[in-house]
């Protein structure tokens, strides 16, 4: 599969039809292995924290998450074909779930999020196998008895697909750590695409989606958690892609 480079990270260039096909690919091979969604403020991220940077460069999957990063690929003269993300992929990753037998398992999201976007997706897919969910408590990842639990649980269930809502990076950071002694063939973060799917936070408009805004959507939703995020952080990105550019013209000359 190719992959193209935006500001260091490599992303794969798929599309969501493709994607899917992707992920089939990894369950058929029952091999421990993890999905990235890549977006302004991940890539942000991947400058700063080490550890974070080294889940992506080991990621097995990494996919468009966001109108900006393919701004971003066409300004450096690779384009990448379409928009993968996490939010929409998930539903129609449960479709193909439904049809194909795949067992889930969500893990996260505030109380009750997980349980709730379970039943709507089971109005959606009947069909759809989700074998467990369980929204841990604050601080979980400090307490082991927690982790025991919560690692128990997921071994028991045997899912093919972990879902995992944390937020950035601590699900990141989770899944790095754990999906090799987990054994699931496909683990992803997939941030707040529990509430979403429950309803219990509105997603932007479909044309804000289109256009590249949903970032400024979310921040009305949540303006104290995620100014600095949106409006302080992120702004490096267009340093880095600006930097990636000026050296590509230094290469041609």
């Amino acid at each position: 599969m190719e992959k193209i480079n935006i500001a260091d990270v490599s992303i794969h260039n798929l599309t969501m039809q493709e994607s899917l096909g992707a992920i089939e690919d990894l369950i058929s091979k029952g091999r421990p292995s993890y999905l990235g969604s890549v977006n302004v403020d991940m890539i942000v991220r991947c400058h700063k924290d080490l550890d974070f940077a080294q889940y992506y460069q080991k990621c097995f999957l990494s996919l468009t998450d966001g109108v900006p990063i393919l701004w971003a690929s066409k300004f450096l003269g690779t384009p990448l074909k379409e928009k993968v993300a996490g939010s929409d992929l998930v539903p129609k990753l449960c479709a193909l779930a439904a049809a194909k037998g795949y067992k889930l398992f969500f893990l996260g999201g505030r109380p009750g999020a997980a349980q709730a976007a379970k039943q709507k997706l089971l109005n959606s897919f009947p069909l759809l196998k989700i074998v467990g969910t369980y929204a841990p408590p604050f601080g979980f990842e400090k307490d082991i008895h927690e982790m025991h639990k919560i690692e128990s649980m997921i071994k028991e269930s045997r899912p093919d697909i972990v879902l995992v809502g944390l937020g950035a990076p601590k699900q990141e950071k989770w899944i790095g750590q754990h999906y090799q002694f987990l054994g699931v063939p496909v683990m992803m973060g997939v941030g707040v695409t529990f509430e979403f799917i429950a309803g219990i936070v509105k997603r932007a408009p479909a044309w804000m989606q289109r256009s590249g805004f949903e970032w400024l959507w979310r921040l009305s939703m949540e303006p104290q958690r995620l100014w600095k995020r949106y409006l302080v952080d992120d702004l490096q990105f267009f340093s880095l892609v600006l930097k990636q550019k000026f050296s590509q013209v230094e290469v041609r000359l």
